[in-house]
Formats: structure tokens, C-alpha cells, sequence
């Protein structure tokens, strides 16, 4: 289902008024398609394509939406951009194109185009809305987002005689009237229009019939839709308006309460915000004090990294002095190395032959010993058997047997008394 945008109509999704504005300019067109080949620009749901087919010879819906054309009710539509119309010169009798050229930035060429596509005696019936008055309607809601360029009078006409050189001009309002109608149905219509000035500026659209030839007679078109009474239904608006002023009274009565509660507020923060600007000026000035005070320190930084600077300097002036001492003391290490590396290589081979000779003096040294071991343990059993024999010997004498045999002259004679 296509939605209706705002911008293109859709039977059945627009009010009375919108619908019967778009509708009636195809019956004005109406009166000039009978037994012609007509070309609807812009067709979009299709329903004045419809309506000219029940007199035209032909027509052909154009439009430049898909979705749109999907509902085109006429067997011939042409999804194409106006200014490229697909068709060769001769190819129409009339083209229309409604609310069509404001939507276009190439809006010359379209004008162009359906110059070339028209048969000779063929007519463009054209609308476009008035900007003067277009522009003070939608004041409240911004500029149509889906018109590229919108026409004054003076540009509207001046426009279509750039390309067709017979131009009549006409103006499309809603109008109120006095309608006399018959109970009884009649198609009898006579009307009488009032023919005070006409001032184009005021128009709410234009609507032009062009053609490369000249065309005769411009007759007004009335077209007066079924409606109820006017005046019935302006007296039905006006009671809702009135309904819809006192339920307005009724919100500006609590919009008063609203803002006089507001006003005390505001009262309350006027008297906060004093004393608010009174803290705060009093933390201007210590925030002055501060800024004094962080400007005197800034120099005293200034002057410490200027003396840190100086330091560094000099420690790093005496530290390449210690550098270079540092150099020749290394020289001097590696000189002491070196003549110390060839003193203990040659120490350490005195070392080894003294070694050499230590080891076998420790072997004789070892052999010494252990016969000196061997030798005070012969010594000490050597004493034993002695410190034995003279046991026996101590005993033997002292034994009763020895004495009586000496008594007697008897048995050896011991040296010892």
C-alpha cells in the first residue's frame, strides 16, 4: 500500500478539501482531452489519468515511482524523469503535468521536452503552486522539503513563453459561493462569477494552457464539489473552537498557578544566586591570590631550573673529567695486568717445580715416618717383654725356693745382690 507522503495524493487518504483541489484541476483538463492522445506527467496514483480516459482517444500515465504507477487504474504508464520524456516528436495531442515542475531542478528542459513531444495544434496544461502564498502558509512548519524551485506569477509566465509562444494564464482558488441546486437532480448548471480585478499575487495556484499556436477562448471552470452547508459546518467549527478555547482557558488558569509558583522559584533563586555572585566573588579574589601566588612560584621555578641547569652542567663538566680519569686509570690497570699476568705465569711454574720437589720430599718424608712408627712399636714391645722378664726375674728372686737354693750354694748365681 503507498502511504500518502503529504506530497502526492492518494484517493481516500487526504481530506475533502486537498482531494477536491487536486481533482478538479483534471476536470478543467477534462474539457480539453476529448478524442486526443493525452500524456499524464506526474501521474502518480493515476485516478486523473482515469478520468481523462473516459473522453481522451489515449492516455499515457508517467510517473517517475514505481509503487506509485503499481495503482495507475489506465493499461499505458511509463515509469521515466520528466525531463527525459521517452517519445518521439508527434507523440501527443495534450500533456498534462500537475504540481509537476517545482519538484524539478531541471525544470527548463521538462518545459523543453513536452515542447518536442507535442503534435502541432497540441497544448501543455501546467500547475504549479503561488511561493508568495505557499510560503506565508507553511511559515509555521518550514519550506516543502519536496520542491527544488517554487514560482512567482511573473516567473511562472515569463518560464512557459521562453518555450511556448501562446500562454494563457489562469488562477486556481478555493472560493466560497452562494449555491442555489435543485432538489431534483439537474445538469443544468448557470453560474455567475463576480468580475471585480483578479490580483495573481493572491492566487493559491497557477495553472497554465500552453501552445505553440494560437488558442481560442479561456472561459472561467467552477467546479463546486457535493458539500453540506457552509455556513452549517463554519457554525460546527466555531462551536469546536469555542470548546477548544475553554479547555485553553482551563490550562492558562493552571498555567497562571504554574507561573506564579515559577515566580517564587525564581524569587528564591534570585536571592541564591546573590549570594551565589557574592561567594563567587569572593572566590575571584582568592582565586586572584592564587594566580599572584602561582605566578611568584612559576619564577621561583624558573630560577631553581636555571640553578638546576647550572648543576647540571658542571656535573656534567666533571664527569667527563672523571671519565677521562677513569680512561688513563683503566690504562694504567691493564699496563699493572699485564706485567702481573707474566710475574704470576712465572711464579706459578716456580711453583710447580717446587711443588715437584715438595712432593717427593713428603713421600720420604711419609717413608721417615712410617719407619719411625714401625720402629717405636718394635721399641714398645721390645719394652714389654723386658718390663716381663724383669717380673720374673723380681719374682724369681724373691721366690723361697731361690733363696734356699743359695742357702744352700744351689742354682745360678744372680749378678744383682
Amino acid at each position: 500500500m503507498v502511504e500518502f507522503t503529504g506530497e502526492r495524493v492518494i484517493p481516500g487518504q487526504v481530506d475533502p478539501d486537498l482531494w477536491n483541489e487536486h481533482y478538479s484541476r483534471y476536470l478543467f483538463a477534462s474539457r480539453l482531452s476529448r478524442f486526443r492522445r493525452v500524456l499524464d506527467v506526474g501521474a502518480g496514483a493515476g485516478y486523473g489519468s482515469h478520468l481523462l480516459s473516459d473522453t481522451a482517444k489515449s492516455v499515457v500515465a508517467l510517473d517517475c515511482a514505481a509503487d506509485a504507477l503499481s495503482l495507475v487504474p489506465v493499461p499505458d504508464r511509463v515509469q521515466a524523469v520528466a525531463a527525459q520524456l521517452p517519445f518521439g516528436p508527434n507523440a501527443f495531442d495534450l500533456i498534462v503535468a500537475f504540481e509537476v515542475v517545482e519538484h524539478l531542478a531541471d525544470w527548463a528542459e521538462f518545459l523543453r521536452e513536452t515542447r518536442r513531444v507535442l503534435a502541432p495544434g497540441g497544448q501543455l496544461i501546467i500547475s504549479t503552486p503561488n511561493t508568495k502564498y505557499y510560503a506565508a502558509a507553511r511559515a509555521a512548519s518550514g519550506p516543502n522539503p519536496f520542491h527544488v524551485h517554487e514560482f512567482t506569477f511573473d516567473e511562472f509566465r515569463d518560464a512557459l513563453r521562453e518555450v511556448y509562444p501562446h500562454v494563457a494564464l489562469f488562477v486556481q482558488n478555493h472560493t466560497s459561493g452562494i449555491v442555489f441546486q435543485p432538489v431534483e437532480p439537474s445538469h443544468n448548471v448557470d453560474a455567475r462569477m463576480d468580475e471585480a480585478p483578479l490580483d495573481p499575487d493572491a492566487g493559491h495556484f497557477y495553472i497554465a494552457v500552453c501552445a505553440a499556436s494560437p488558442q481560442t477562448g479561456g472561459p472561467s471552470f467552477v467546479y463546486l464539489p457535493s458539500s453540506a452547508n457552509v455556513l452549517k459546518e463554519r457554525e460546527e467549527h466555531i462551536a469546536r473552537l469555542e470548546g477548544e478555547l475553554a479547555l485553553k482557558d482551563t490550562w492558562l488558569t493552571a498555567a497562571r498557578a504554574d507561573h506564579a509558583a515559577l515566580v517564587e522559584q525564581h524569587r528564591q533563586l534570585q536571592a541564591e544566586l546573590t549570594k551565589s555572585n557574592q561567594w563567587a566573588a569572593e572566590a575571584g579574589e582568592r582565586w586572584k591570590a592564587s594566580q599572584q601566588r602561582v605566578s611568584d612560584v612559576q619564577a621561583e621555578l624558573a630560577a631553581e631550573q636555571q640553578r638546576g641547569r647550572e648543576v647540571v652542567s658542571e656535573y656534567e663538566r666533571r664527569l667527563a673529567e672523571l671519565d677521562s680519569e677513569r680512561l688513563e686509570t683503566v690504562r694504567w690497570a691493564q699496563e699493572i695486568e699485564t706485567r702481573l699476568t707474566a710475574q704470576l705465569q712465572s711464579a706459578l711454574e716456580a711453583q710447580q717445580t717446587q711443588s715437584a720437589e715438595l712432593g717427593t720430599a713428603v713421600q720420604l718424608l711419609d717413608t721417615a715416618e712410617q719407619t719411625v712408627i714401625e720402629r717405636t712399636e718394635w721399641a714398645r714391645r721390645l719394652q714389654t717383654e723386658v718390663e716381663a722378664l724383669e717380673a720374673q726375674l723380681s719374682a724369681l728372686r724373691a721366690s723361697r725356693w731361690v733363696k734356699l737354693g743359695r742357702s744352700l750354694g744351689l742354682g745360678p748365681v744372680s749378678q744383682n745382690p
